[in-house]
């Protein structure tokens, strides 16, 4: 399964996330806004990213230097103050977006379609 980033300022949402993420069979690991989510991801690679929009060093910024810095590692921006949001936010390069609060159903597929989307790159032997 996958290892995926969680950037998100609200522990009790960010929890939530870990276990939904944990009993599909994934890694999932945390940080508590965009810089300590960029240094994350700078020190230890993971697959996919699910980037809050709404919180210190905030997720437009956030988003820009993964795409930039990670092409190949899939970004889903989530939200619950609004969709234009997510707008800015696909134009900056998140691959799928996602209004809170939303099921767990929803996030499996966003999961799995950004995943299929972005394949992680092959070790280089």
């Amino acid at each position: 399964m996958a290892r995926i980033l969680i950037i998100d300022d609200d522990d009790i949402f960010s929890g939530l996330l870990v276990q939904m993420l944990r009993t599909a069979g994934h890694t999932a690991v945390v940080a508590g806004n965009g810089m300590e989510g960029v240094k994350l991801i700078r020190a230890t690679p993971v697959d996919l990213v699910l980037t809050d929009m709404m919180m210190p060093y905030g997720g437009l910024p956030t988003i820009r230097i993964l795409h930039e810095e990670f092409p190949h590692v899939g970004i889903i921006a989530m939200t619950g103050g609004g969709n234009h949001r997510l707008d800015y936010a696909r134009n900056l390069g998140a691959h799928q977006t996602l209004t809170k609060p939303f099921p767990a159903t929803q996030l499996a597929a966003a999961i799995a379609e950004v995943l299929a989307a972005h394949p992680a790159p092959l070790p280089k032997v």
